[in-house]
């Protein structure tokens, strides 16, 4: 019998399987899939000569993230590589606002919309240059952030406390049009933003915008080289070396509770595995509570709690075998690992609107990546390993567009939507169609039977609202991975800080555990041998 039974194999089930491992904890871990990842897979599904990163594919993130720096996965072979530019932001008039690997060749660019946008950028990131740090160490640890919110706070004060908090707290939008004079950065801004689900005139917008910006501006948006996939097997190389097990295609039908305390889990095969001391979940927290433990179990508060839990948007996606680069109309594009299409901020907020009358927009908003650029070893020389994705409504009530979609995604609607992801990004790139060897698309119903943590395609796990952050995810109070059934703990992105590939949420889950075992001191011994 296992110490620890940790039920998913994705990027936080695997951080919180290998930090117990640290501590000198027996670990089991249980995946539903056959094989392991969760949504850090990788696989040559689309053509057999390109490696395609089925679900994320860069992590400015994991890059920042001081749970992974501890784990030091480049001694199990993990390499990151960078496109040329972090990103790209065109527009059809050939336009290109670019965030650049270094400072100032991004101020020099966004010097062509405006000239003191420059210096714009420059203060908002000498800005996070004094805080950020700290700001992530704060974002990564367990709610309230004791320490780290100390130190934060005093650095603050410095860096005008209550003003930076306004900022962070506004929409995008308006900060946009407060730091910036021209087009540039406001693009910057707000394209980032809507990598979570937040329109541009949504409270907190702006910091998230500004978060993901600065830290693509700091630390770029590496990807693993040889795919998303090799960051997992790094993991799990991890994971098996210091010997801890891993069985894939074992669903968790139940956990077991006994006298209030959880103390294993049974298998859809109906096999019990017993933990001694803790049992931790990367699953969702619907999952969690409505189907693994059991009504009988929970406070009734939290189970009304969760009839108000709000999913993020769903996610439409498609896989690229391209016989050449993208033509961007705008060349700075080309170099950039990921492209925002849309047009203008404009276009992001028609976009978050049609979303928000379930709408299935009609120029959807394409997050696309350039994968071949970001890391050669993607694809043949001269050609490019691409994707693009789009959020859709969780609960779709009519189509903007002429192909009346409904949501139910038989094949007709599939290719229909693919069709029309495809024409938005051929408003931007001419020609670019011409140059698909091979596509493969993944509609929120796919990615949901892939990885059931994705409903609907909803990939960050829950809204990234402020309604739903810190101590009222996943629902109030519930802000840290201790759950009222004692020795289960969340280990997802369902958990804060929420979304994103940084470990966070299986480490907060894996400390909690070895806190009250006595033993959480033993883990930061063990990780500085």
């Amino acid at each position: 019998m296992p110490d620890a039974v940790v039920i998913g194999a994705g990027p936080n089930g695997l951080v919180a399987a290998n930090l117990l491992l640290d501590a000198g904890w027996s670990v089991e871990v249980l995946e539903a899939q056959e094989e392991p990842g969760g949504a850090v897979r990788s696989d040559r599904g689309v053509h057999p000569d390109y490696v395609s990163d089925v679900f994320s594919a860069f992590y400015p993130l994991a890059a920042a993230s001081p749970v992974l720096a501890r784990l030091d996965l480049a001694a199990e072979g993990l390499r990151w590589s960078h496109a040329p530019s972090v990103l790209a932001h065109p527009l059809l008039d050939g336009r290109c606002a670019v965030l650049e690997r270094r400072v100032q060749d991004t101020c020099a660019g966004l010097a062509g919309f405006a000239a003191a946008d420059a210096d714009a950028w420059e203060n908002l990131y000498r800005t996070w240059a004094r805080v950020g740090p700290d700001l992530v160490q704060a974002l990564f640890t367990p709610f309230p952030p004791v320490r780290s919110g100390l130190r934060l706070a005093a650095k603050l004060r410095t860096a005008g406390g209550l003003r930076l908090a306004r900022k962070l707290a506004l929409p995008v939008r308006r900060l946009g049009e407060e730091e910036f004079a021209g087009d540039g950065g406001r693009l910057l801004l707000a394209g980032n933003a809507l990598h979570a689900d937040l329109a541009p005139e949504a409270a907190g917008s702006g910091g998230f915008g500004w978060l993901m910006a600065m830290l693509g501006q700091s630390h770029g948006f590496p990807v693993p080289v040889g795919g998303a996939g090799a960051l997992t097997a790094a993991l799990v190389s991890r994971l098996r070396r210091k010997g801890g097990v891993l069985r894939c295609g074992e669903r968790v039908a139940s956990i077991v509770v006994r006298g209030g305390t959880a103390v294993g889990v049974r298998t859809a095969g109906g096999e019990t595995v017993g933990a001694r001391r803790a049992v931790l979940a990367d699953t969702s927290a619907t999952a969690l509570y409505r189907d693994l433990v059991g009504e009988e179990h929970l406070p009734s508060r939290l189970l009304r709690d969760l009839e108000r839990f709000q999913w993020d948007f769903s996610t439409f996606k498609v896989d690229w075998a391209l016989t050449g680069p993208v033509p961007w109309t705008a060349p700075q594009a080309t170099g950039a690992g990921t492209v925002h299409v849309a047009d203008g901020v404009d276009g992001l907020t028609r976009f978050a609107a049609q979303i928000a009358m379930g709408q299935v927009p009609d120029e959807p908003f394409a997050l696309l990546g350039q994968m071949t650029t970001a890391d050669p070893t993607r694809s043949p020389v001269g050609t490019e390993s691409a994707w693009a994705y789009t959020h859709l409504p969780q609960r779709i009530t009519a189509d903007a567009g002429p192909d009346r979609i409904t949501g139910r995604w038989d094949t007709r609607e599939q290719e229909a939507m693919a069709d029309r992801l495809e024409a938005q990004v051929e408003r931007f790139a001419p020609g670019f169609r011409g140059l698909i060897g091979a596509r493969r698309i993944l509609a929120p119903n796919t990615l949901q039977a892939m990885n059931e943590n994705l409903h609907n395609g909803a990939i960050n796990n829950g809204t990234t609202a402020l309604h739903q952050q810190a101590i009222f995810r996943p629902t109030p109070g519930t802000g840290r991975p201790e759950t009222p059934v004692k020795g289960l703990y969340l280990a997802s992105a369902a958990a804060h800080p929420g979304g994103g590939v940084h470990g966070a949420p299986g480490a907060n889950a894996a400390r909690a555990a070895l806190r009250a075992h006595g033993l959480h001191a033993l883990l930061h011994r063990a990780q500085r041998v």
